[in-house]
Protein backbone atom coordinates (compact mmCIF):
# COMPACT_ATOMS: atom_id res chain seq x y z
CA UNK A 1 0.00 0.00 0.00
CA UNK A 2 1.47 3.53 -0.41
CA UNK A 3 1.53 5.78 1.79
CA UNK A 4 0.08 9.57 1.45
CA UNK A 5 3.26 11.87 0.72
CA UNK A 6 2.15 13.47 4.10
CA UNK A 7 2.74 10.59 6.36
CA UNK A 8 6.24 9.85 4.18
CA UNK A 9 7.42 13.02 4.95
CA UNK A 10 6.79 12.69 8.55
CA UNK A 11 8.29 9.39 8.78
CA UNK A 12 11.26 11.04 7.73
CA UNK A 13 10.79 14.29 10.09
CA UNK A 14 13.16 14.27 13.29
CA UNK A 15 12.53 17.28 15.39
CA UNK A 16 15.87 19.39 15.74
CA UNK A 17 16.64 20.47 19.06
CA UNK A 18 16.46 23.86 20.15
CA UNK A 19 19.61 26.53 19.51
CA UNK A 20 21.75 26.58 22.39
CA UNK A 21 21.73 29.91 23.73
CA UNK A 22 24.76 32.48 23.59
CA UNK A 23 26.67 32.79 26.86
CA UNK A 24 27.73 36.86 27.75
CA UNK A 25 29.26 37.22 30.99
CA UNK A 26 29.97 40.95 31.53
CA UNK A 27 32.49 41.27 34.57
CA UNK A 28 33.08 44.57 36.16
CA UNK A 29 36.58 44.87 38.33
CA UNK A 30 36.33 46.66 42.20
CA UNK A 31 32.99 47.51 41.89
CA UNK A 32 30.79 48.12 44.99
CA UNK A 33 27.14 46.66 45.89
CA UNK A 34 25.94 50.17 45.97
CA UNK A 35 27.19 51.72 42.89
CA UNK A 36 24.36 50.65 40.78
CA UNK A 37 21.14 52.72 40.82
CA UNK A 38 19.28 49.48 40.50
CA UNK A 39 21.18 48.18 43.98
CA UNK A 40 20.98 51.48 45.56
CA UNK A 41 18.38 54.28 44.73
CA UNK A 42 21.15 56.86 46.84
CA UNK A 43 23.75 56.07 44.28
CA UNK A 44 25.13 59.33 43.11
CA UNK A 45 26.37 57.32 39.91
CA UNK A 46 24.05 56.85 36.77
CA UNK A 47 23.73 53.29 35.54
CA UNK A 48 21.14 53.19 33.19
CA UNK A 49 22.30 50.09 31.03
CA UNK A 50 22.85 48.16 33.56
CA UNK A 51 19.43 49.07 35.61
CA UNK A 52 17.50 48.34 32.11
CA UNK A 53 19.51 44.76 32.42
CA UNK A 54 18.25 44.40 35.94
CA UNK A 55 14.54 45.40 34.65
CA UNK A 56 14.89 43.28 32.07
CA UNK A 57 16.02 39.83 33.98
CA UNK A 58 16.69 38.52 38.04
CA UNK A 59 19.01 40.71 39.82
CA UNK A 60 20.10 38.73 43.11
CA UNK A 61 20.73 40.62 46.14
CA UNK A 62 23.01 38.05 47.66
CA UNK A 63 25.62 37.19 45.17
CA UNK A 64 29.27 36.72 45.84
CA UNK A 65 32.61 36.12 44.22
CA UNK A 66 34.61 33.77 45.48
CA UNK A 67 37.20 36.39 46.61
CA UNK A 68 37.93 40.05 47.42
CA UNK A 69 40.75 40.16 45.18
CA UNK A 70 40.97 39.97 41.23
CA UNK A 71 42.72 36.43 40.05
CA UNK A 72 41.13 33.96 42.42
CA UNK A 73 37.82 34.93 41.61
CA UNK A 74 38.46 35.02 37.80
CA UNK A 75 39.50 31.78 38.45
CA UNK A 76 36.63 30.32 40.41
CA UNK A 77 34.39 31.82 38.08
CA UNK A 78 36.01 29.81 35.24
CA UNK A 79 36.69 26.24 36.88
CA UNK A 80 33.89 25.69 39.50
CA UNK A 81 36.10 25.14 42.29
CA UNK A 82 36.85 27.35 45.04
CA UNK A 83 40.11 29.47 44.66
CA UNK A 84 41.14 28.67 48.14
CA UNK A 85 41.55 24.96 47.51
CA UNK A 86 44.56 25.87 45.49
CA UNK A 87 45.89 29.31 46.08
CA UNK A 88 45.50 32.79 47.67
CA UNK A 89 46.39 35.89 46.15
CA UNK A 90 46.63 37.23 42.59
CA UNK A 91 49.10 36.63 39.56
CA UNK A 92 51.67 39.21 39.72
CA UNK A 93 53.58 40.80 36.79
CA UNK A 94 54.57 38.41 33.69
CA UNK A 95 53.33 35.82 36.24
CA UNK A 96 52.38 32.07 35.59
CA UNK A 97 49.25 30.71 35.01
CA UNK A 98 46.94 29.63 37.95
CA UNK A 99 45.45 26.76 36.31
CA UNK A 100 46.53 23.11 36.74
CA UNK A 101 47.17 21.28 33.59
CA UNK A 102 44.42 19.28 32.18
CA UNK A 103 41.79 21.70 34.22
CA UNK A 104 38.44 21.96 32.27
CA UNK A 105 37.56 25.30 32.69
CA UNK A 106 33.97 27.13 31.04
CA UNK A 107 35.22 28.18 27.77
CA UNK A 108 36.82 24.35 27.26
CA UNK A 109 33.20 22.79 28.51
CA UNK A 110 31.40 25.16 25.99
CA UNK A 111 33.64 24.34 23.21
CA UNK A 112 33.13 20.69 24.01
CA UNK A 113 29.19 21.69 23.03
CA UNK A 114 30.16 23.14 19.67
CA UNK A 115 30.55 27.03 21.33
CA UNK A 116 32.92 29.61 19.67
CA UNK A 117 34.70 31.47 22.56
CA UNK A 118 36.49 34.38 23.05
CA UNK A 119 37.35 36.40 25.74
CA UNK A 120 38.11 40.55 25.49
CA UNK A 121 39.36 42.69 28.07
CA UNK A 122 41.68 41.88 31.46
CA UNK A 123 43.04 37.88 32.12
CA UNK A 124 44.66 38.38 35.11
CA UNK A 125 45.23 34.45 35.33
CA UNK A 126 48.73 34.28 34.28
CA UNK A 127 51.05 33.64 30.71
CA UNK A 128 54.20 31.45 30.23
CA UNK A 129 56.21 34.71 29.65
CA UNK A 130 59.42 32.55 30.24
CA UNK A 131 58.79 30.88 27.27
CA UNK A 132 59.58 34.20 25.21
CA UNK A 133 62.57 35.40 27.21
CA UNK A 134 65.70 35.32 25.74
CA UNK A 135 68.37 32.74 26.42
CA UNK A 136 70.81 33.90 28.76
CA UNK A 137 68.81 36.83 29.89
CA UNK A 138 67.63 37.15 33.72
CA UNK A 139 64.81 35.45 35.27
CA UNK A 140 63.46 37.92 36.84
CA UNK A 141 64.16 40.89 34.29
CA UNK A 142 61.33 43.19 33.32
CA UNK A 143 63.48 45.01 30.36
CA UNK A 144 61.74 45.05 27.30
CA UNK A 145 64.93 43.62 25.59
CA UNK A 146 65.24 40.59 27.17
CA UNK A 147 61.87 39.26 25.62
CA UNK A 148 61.40 37.88 21.92
CA UNK A 149 58.47 39.60 21.34
CA UNK A 150 57.85 38.17 18.02
CA UNK A 151 57.05 34.54 19.80
CA UNK A 152 53.91 33.14 20.55
CA UNK A 153 52.77 33.49 24.46
CA UNK A 154 51.77 30.05 25.94
CA UNK A 155 49.77 29.75 28.80
CA UNK A 156 47.14 32.44 28.12
CA UNK A 157 43.19 32.26 27.22
CA UNK A 158 43.57 30.44 24.22
CA UNK A 159 45.11 27.38 26.10
CA UNK A 160 42.38 27.27 28.76
CA UNK A 161 39.48 27.29 26.37
CA UNK A 162 39.00 30.05 24.44
CA UNK A 163 39.35 30.73 20.77
CA UNK A 164 40.16 34.35 20.82
CA UNK A 165 41.64 36.58 22.71
CA UNK A 166 42.25 40.56 22.67
CA UNK A 167 43.32 43.01 25.67
CA UNK A 168 46.37 44.04 27.34
CA UNK A 169 46.28 41.28 30.13
CA UNK A 170 45.99 43.51 33.44
CA UNK A 171 45.83 47.18 32.68
CA UNK A 172 48.21 48.40 35.70
CA UNK A 173 50.56 45.01 34.77
CA UNK A 174 53.11 44.90 31.89
CA UNK A 175 53.51 44.34 29.09
CA UNK A 176 51.93 47.62 28.32
CA UNK A 177 50.68 46.46 24.65
CA UNK A 178 48.26 44.89 23.11
CA UNK A 179 47.96 41.50 23.15
CA UNK A 180 45.53 39.26 20.13
CA UNK A 181 45.05 35.70 20.74
CA UNK A 182 48.67 34.63 21.94
CA UNK A 183 50.84 37.20 20.32
CA UNK A 184 51.68 40.75 21.23
CA UNK A 185 50.29 42.71 17.95
CA UNK A 186 53.25 45.13 18.07
CA UNK A 187 56.82 44.87 20.24
CA UNK A 188 56.86 46.61 23.57
CA UNK A 189 59.78 49.31 22.90
CA UNK A 190 60.93 50.51 25.87
CA UNK A 191 60.58 49.98 30.11
CA UNK A 192 57.84 51.84 31.44
CA UNK A 193 58.75 53.09 35.09
CA UNK A 194 56.10 55.23 36.18
CA UNK A 195 53.62 56.62 33.88
CA UNK A 196 54.31 60.58 33.63
CA UNK A 197 50.34 61.82 33.74
CA UNK A 198 48.34 61.99 36.49
CA UNK A 199 45.42 59.99 37.48
CA UNK A 200 42.03 61.54 38.26
CA UNK A 201 41.94 59.92 41.38
CA UNK A 202 43.89 57.76 43.62
CA UNK A 203 47.38 55.96 42.23
CA UNK A 204 48.52 54.66 39.01
CA UNK A 205 49.20 51.00 41.08
CA UNK A 206 51.07 50.34 38.05
CA UNK A 207 53.96 48.05 38.15
CA UNK A 208 57.30 48.55 36.12
CA UNK A 209 58.18 46.05 32.85
CA UNK A 210 58.01 46.15 28.93
CA UNK A 211 55.41 48.94 27.56
CA UNK A 212 54.87 50.39 24.12
CA UNK A 213 56.24 54.17 24.20
CA UNK A 214 53.01 55.34 23.28
CA UNK A 215 50.54 53.63 25.35
CA UNK A 216 47.80 55.44 26.56
CA UNK A 217 46.19 53.80 29.53
CA UNK A 218 42.94 55.86 28.89
CA UNK A 219 42.55 54.53 25.43
CA UNK A 220 42.16 50.53 27.08
CA UNK A 221 38.64 50.49 28.18
CA UNK A 222 37.26 52.48 25.09
CA UNK A 223 39.54 50.14 22.56
CA UNK A 224 38.22 46.68 24.48
CA UNK A 225 34.38 48.09 24.23
CA UNK A 226 35.01 48.34 20.89
CA UNK A 227 36.35 45.03 20.43
CA UNK A 228 33.75 43.34 22.00
CA UNK A 229 31.06 45.41 19.89
CA UNK A 230 32.65 44.22 16.57
CA UNK A 231 32.71 40.20 17.77
CA UNK A 232 29.24 40.40 18.97
CA UNK A 233 28.54 42.15 15.36
CA UNK A 234 30.50 39.88 13.75
CA UNK A 235 28.23 37.07 14.98
CA UNK A 236 25.12 38.33 12.81
CA UNK A 237 23.65 35.75 10.81
CA UNK A 238 26.20 32.91 12.31
CA UNK A 239 23.99 30.23 14.02
CA UNK A 240 27.06 28.25 15.91
CA UNK A 241 26.42 29.69 19.54
CA UNK A 242 28.86 31.81 21.21
CA UNK A 243 30.59 32.57 24.53
CA UNK A 244 31.80 35.90 25.21
CA UNK A 245 33.56 36.77 28.52
CA UNK A 246 34.51 40.62 28.96
CA UNK A 247 36.26 40.97 31.88
CA UNK A 248 36.37 44.93 31.82
CA UNK A 249 39.53 46.45 33.15
CA UNK A 250 37.29 49.62 34.82
CA UNK A 251 36.40 50.72 37.90
CA UNK A 252 39.93 48.99 38.98
CA UNK A 253 42.64 51.82 39.56
CA UNK A 254 44.02 53.30 37.77
CA UNK A 255 40.82 55.34 38.21
CA UNK A 256 40.84 57.58 34.64
CA UNK A 257 37.59 57.75 32.85
CA UNK A 258 37.46 59.41 29.45
CA UNK A 259 36.74 63.29 29.68
CA UNK A 260 33.57 63.17 27.87
CA UNK A 261 32.91 61.21 31.16
CA UNK A 262 34.24 64.09 33.71
CA UNK A 263 31.65 65.02 36.15
CA UNK A 264 28.83 63.40 34.73
CA UNK A 265 28.33 61.47 38.06
CA UNK A 266 28.58 63.29 41.71
CA UNK A 267 30.94 60.78 43.27
CA UNK A 268 34.09 62.17 41.65
CA UNK A 269 36.15 60.03 38.86
CA UNK A 270 35.69 56.88 40.28
CA UNK A 271 31.84 57.40 39.66
CA UNK A 272 33.23 58.94 36.29
CA UNK A 273 34.91 55.39 35.75
CA UNK A 274 31.53 53.45 36.79
CA UNK A 275 29.34 55.68 34.88
CA UNK A 276 31.99 54.51 31.59
CA UNK A 277 32.01 50.81 32.33
CA UNK A 278 27.70 51.44 32.63
CA UNK A 279 28.18 52.97 28.83
CA UNK A 280 30.51 50.09 27.73
CA UNK A 281 28.17 47.27 28.90
CA UNK A 282 25.28 49.08 26.92
CA UNK A 283 27.23 49.26 23.92
CA UNK A 284 27.36 45.53 23.89
CA UNK A 285 24.03 45.68 24.47
CA UNK A 286 22.98 47.06 22.04
CA UNK A 287 25.15 45.06 19.58
CA UNK A 288 23.44 41.91 20.49
CA UNK A 289 19.78 43.65 19.85
CA UNK A 290 21.36 44.45 16.38
CA UNK A 291 22.92 41.03 15.77
CA UNK A 292 19.49 39.66 16.33
CA UNK A 293 20.97 37.64 18.98
CA UNK A 294 19.57 39.22 22.16
CA UNK A 295 16.26 36.66 22.23
CA UNK A 296 18.53 34.06 22.32
CA UNK A 297 21.54 35.06 24.50
CA UNK A 298 22.24 34.40 28.85
CA UNK A 299 23.95 37.39 29.65
CA UNK A 300 25.47 37.74 33.31
CA UNK A 301 26.98 40.72 34.73
CA UNK A 302 28.69 41.04 37.78
CA UNK A 303 32.20 41.96 39.67
CA UNK A 304 35.34 40.47 41.32
CA UNK A 305 35.32 41.71 44.53
CA UNK A 306 34.37 44.88 46.32
CA UNK A 307 35.71 48.50 45.70
CA UNK A 308 39.59 49.41 46.68
CA UNK A 309 40.43 51.52 49.62
CA UNK A 310 40.01 54.63 47.83
CA UNK A 311 36.08 54.22 48.83
CA UNK A 312 36.56 55.45 51.90
CA UNK A 313 38.46 59.33 51.11
CA UNK A 314 35.03 59.21 48.30
CA UNK A 315 32.78 58.49 51.14
CA UNK A 316 34.22 61.54 52.69
CA UNK A 317 34.59 63.62 49.88
CA UNK A 318 31.14 62.86 48.30
CA UNK A 319 28.77 61.06 50.46
CA UNK A 320 28.74 58.36 48.55
CA UNK A 321 29.57 54.43 50.28
CA UNK A 322 30.32 52.08 47.02
CA UNK A 323 29.24 49.19 48.84
CA UNK A 324 25.95 50.20 51.00
CA UNK A 325 24.69 48.71 52.55
CA UNK A 326 27.75 46.68 53.71
CA UNK A 327 30.79 46.68 55.82
CA UNK A 328 34.00 46.26 54.25
CA UNK A 329 35.95 46.81 50.73
CA UNK A 330 38.05 45.00 48.60
CA UNK A 331 40.27 42.09 49.96
CA UNK A 332 38.00 42.51 53.16
CA UNK A 333 35.66 39.17 54.43
CA UNK A 334 33.03 41.28 55.73
CA UNK A 335 30.38 41.63 52.95
CA UNK A 336 31.76 44.80 50.98
CA UNK A 337 34.82 42.70 50.20
CA UNK A 338 32.73 39.94 48.07
CA UNK A 339 28.93 40.47 48.38
CA UNK A 340 28.63 41.91 44.57
CA UNK A 341 26.46 43.24 41.83
CA UNK A 342 24.79 40.02 40.13
CA UNK A 343 22.51 40.61 37.27
CA UNK A 344 21.26 37.29 34.82
CA UNK A 345 18.50 37.92 31.83
CA UNK A 346 18.16 34.44 30.53
CA UNK A 347 15.07 35.09 27.83
CA UNK A 348 12.48 31.94 28.88
CA UNK A 349 13.45 31.61 32.33
CA UNK A 350 14.37 34.76 34.14
CA UNK A 351 11.16 37.16 34.49
CA UNK A 352 11.52 40.50 33.81
CA UNK A 353 12.18 42.97 36.93
CA UNK A 354 12.37 39.44 39.51
CA UNK A 355 14.63 39.98 42.35
CA UNK A 356 16.06 36.81 44.29
CA UNK A 357 16.80 36.97 47.82
CA UNK A 358 19.03 33.36 47.07
CA UNK A 359 22.50 32.86 48.32
CA UNK A 360 24.47 32.59 45.44
CA UNK A 361 28.30 32.38 43.71
CA UNK A 362 29.93 32.72 40.50
CA UNK A 363 31.47 29.58 41.16
CA UNK A 364 28.21 28.58 40.65
CA UNK A 365 28.05 29.69 36.85
CA UNK A 366 29.80 26.28 35.84
CA UNK A 367 27.24 23.95 37.00
CA UNK A 368 24.13 25.92 36.13
CA UNK A 369 25.70 26.29 32.53
CA UNK A 370 26.52 22.58 32.15
CA UNK A 371 23.15 22.00 32.80
CA UNK A 372 21.80 24.40 30.32
CA UNK A 373 23.82 22.97 27.68
CA UNK A 374 23.33 19.33 28.47
CA UNK A 375 27.13 18.88 29.27
CA UNK A 376 27.77 16.17 31.78
CA UNK A 377 30.33 17.41 34.45
CA UNK A 378 33.26 14.72 35.45
CA UNK A 379 33.86 13.88 38.90
CA UNK A 380 37.05 15.70 38.83
CA UNK A 381 35.88 19.12 37.94
CA UNK A 382 33.56 22.07 39.40
CA UNK A 383 33.67 20.56 42.28
CA UNK A 384 32.17 23.58 44.39
CA UNK A 385 29.30 24.78 41.48
CA UNK A 386 25.84 24.72 42.10
CA UNK A 387 23.35 24.33 39.37
CA UNK A 388 20.67 26.77 39.68
CA UNK A 389 18.90 25.73 36.67
CA UNK A 390 15.91 24.30 38.03
CA UNK A 391 15.64 27.19 40.33
CA UNK A 392 16.00 30.01 37.31
CA UNK A 393 13.35 27.75 35.50
CA UNK A 394 10.93 28.02 38.57
CA UNK A 395 10.64 24.12 39.19
CA UNK A 396 11.88 24.84 42.87
CA UNK A 397 11.22 28.01 45.06
CA UNK A 398 14.59 28.15 46.39
CA UNK A 399 18.03 27.84 45.57
CA UNK A 400 20.56 24.65 45.99
CA UNK A 401 22.66 27.09 48.73
CA UNK A 402 22.20 27.50 52.28
CA UNK A 403 25.80 27.86 52.75
CA UNK A 404 28.94 29.19 51.29
CA UNK A 405 32.95 29.76 52.21
CA UNK A 406 34.80 33.31 51.60
CA UNK A 407 38.18 34.18 51.72
CA UNK A 408 40.74 36.43 50.28
CA UNK A 409 43.99 34.85 52.24
CA UNK A 410 45.45 32.50 53.79
CA UNK A 411 43.66 31.45 57.20
CA UNK A 412 41.42 34.46 57.07
CA UNK A 413 38.25 32.82 56.44
CA UNK A 414 34.34 33.85 56.69
CA UNK A 415 31.76 30.91 56.66
CA UNK A 416 27.65 31.76 55.77
CA UNK A 417 24.98 29.38 56.77
CA UNK A 418 21.61 30.45 56.26
CA UNK A 419 21.11 34.47 57.65
CA UNK A 420 24.43 33.73 59.57
CA UNK A 421 27.99 34.63 59.32
CA UNK A 422 30.70 34.06 60.83
CA UNK A 423 34.05 35.78 60.60
CA UNK A 424 36.27 33.23 61.92
CA UNK A 425 38.90 35.97 62.77
CA UNK A 426 39.17 38.56 65.25
CA UNK A 427 38.28 41.16 62.50
CA UNK A 428 37.16 41.15 58.62
CA UNK A 429 38.90 43.82 57.76
CA UNK A 430 42.39 43.27 55.86
CA UNK A 431 42.96 47.08 56.52
CA UNK A 432 41.23 48.54 59.03
CA UNK A 433 38.71 51.51 58.41
CA UNK A 434 39.91 55.03 59.14
CA UNK A 435 38.46 56.70 62.35
CA UNK A 436 35.93 59.36 60.56
CA UNK A 437 34.19 56.45 58.60
CA UNK A 438 33.56 54.42 61.54
CA UNK A 439 32.45 57.53 63.54
CA UNK A 440 30.42 58.43 60.49
CA UNK A 441 28.63 55.19 60.24
CA UNK A 442 28.10 54.69 63.52
CA UNK A 443 31.00 51.74 63.87
CA UNK A 444 31.14 49.57 66.64
CA UNK A 445 34.09 48.97 68.74
CA UNK A 446 36.76 46.15 68.85
CA UNK A 447 34.71 44.04 71.76
CA UNK A 448 38.16 41.65 72.11
CA UNK A 449 36.27 38.77 70.85
CA UNK A 450 38.02 36.02 68.96
CA UNK A 451 35.39 35.69 66.08
CA UNK A 452 32.36 37.40 64.98
CA UNK A 453 29.27 36.40 63.98
CA UNK A 454 26.56 38.49 62.50
CA UNK A 455 22.69 37.64 61.64
CA UNK A 456 22.74 39.10 58.00
CA UNK A 457 18.68 39.47 57.85
CA UNK A 458 18.77 41.91 60.67
CA UNK A 459 22.10 43.28 60.51
CA UNK A 460 23.14 43.62 57.10
CA UNK A 461 25.58 45.89 58.01
CA UNK A 462 27.89 43.90 60.75
CA UNK A 463 27.47 45.83 63.22
CA UNK A 464 26.26 43.92 66.12
CA UNK A 465 28.10 40.80 66.68
CA UNK A 466 26.26 37.94 68.54
CA UNK A 467 29.41 35.80 69.02
CA UNK A 468 29.34 35.37 72.83
CA UNK A 469 25.58 35.41 72.80
CA UNK A 470 25.47 32.29 70.58
CA UNK A 471 28.85 30.16 70.96
CA UNK A 472 26.93 26.91 70.32
CA UNK A 473 26.20 28.42 66.57
CA UNK A 474 29.84 29.72 66.56
CA UNK A 475 31.21 26.04 67.46
CA UNK A 476 28.75 24.52 64.42
CA UNK A 477 29.59 26.86 61.70
CA UNK A 478 33.34 26.43 63.06
CA UNK A 479 33.05 22.81 62.35
CA UNK A 480 30.82 23.13 59.10
CA UNK A 481 33.73 25.75 57.58
CA UNK A 482 36.42 22.73 58.39
CA UNK A 483 34.30 19.87 57.07
CA UNK A 484 33.70 21.97 53.67
CA UNK A 485 37.89 22.75 53.66
CA UNK A 486 38.78 18.88 54.24
CA UNK A 487 36.38 17.60 52.15
CA UNK A 488 37.85 18.94 48.68
CA UNK A 489 34.35 19.50 47.38
CA UNK A 490 31.01 21.22 47.98
CA UNK A 491 29.04 20.53 45.12
CA UNK A 492 26.22 18.27 46.18
CA UNK A 493 26.33 16.06 42.78
CA UNK A 494 29.84 14.60 44.22
CA UNK A 495 28.70 13.10 47.36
Amino acid sequence: MKLPAALVALAFWVPTQAAQPNIVILYADDLGYGDLGCYNPDSKIPTPHLDKLAASGMRFTDGHSSSGICTPSRYALLTGRHHWRDFHGIVNALGKSVFKKDQLTLPQMLQEKGYATACIGKWHLGWDWDAIRKPGTPKKSIDHQHFDWSKPVPGGPLDHGFDHYFGDTVINFPPYAWIEDDKLVTAPNTTLRKPAAETKEGNWECRPGPAMDDWDFYQVLPTLTKKAVRYVEGRKGNTQPFFLFVPFPSPHAPIIPNDEFDGTSKAGPYGDFVHQTDDSCGRILKALEESGHADNTIVIFTADNGPEYYAFARDQKYDHWSPAPLRGLKRDIYEGGHHVPFLIRWPGLTKPGSVSPELISQVDFMATLAAAVGFELPDDSAHDSHDFLPYLRGNSETGPRDSMVHNTKKDHYAYRDGDWLLIDAKTGYLRQAPKEWNEKHNQPKDDGSAVELYNLAEDIGQKNNLATKHPERVAAMQKALSEDQKRGHTAPRLK
